[in-house]
């Protein structure tokens, strides 16, 4: 390989492997949305909209789901996470 490809093909540091999901934002937006869709869900079947409430319904489960998710996650407790100073490879050498 040559200098370009290779340094191309060297780990940048930003990669989805070291995201961070913040956990507790995405649990009030999971809440949120279950909130809605559920009223969602409610007002459309007073309605007389079964799709619209099929729909709703749909989207509380996936937030239901993604809470219970959020929800096991946060009890699992912190993961050690390097910070922004420590680089996730040997920074390449100049030449």
């Amino acid at each position: 390989m040559d200098g370009e490809s290779e340094a191309m093909a060297m780990r940048s540091g930003n990669e989805p492997v070291t995201a961070r999901s913040p956990l507790r934002l995405r649990f009030w937006l999971s809440l949120w949305g279950l909130i809605w869709a559920a009223a969602g869900t409610v007002l459309f079947s007073l309605a007389g909209r079964p799709g619209w409430a099929a729909a709703c319904a749909v989207v509380v489960l996936l937030a239901a789901v993604d809470l219970a998710v959020v929800i096991h996650h946060i009890h699992q407790g912190p993961h050690y996470q390097p910070g922004p100073d420590i680089p996730p490879y040997e920074p390449p050498s100049r030449r």
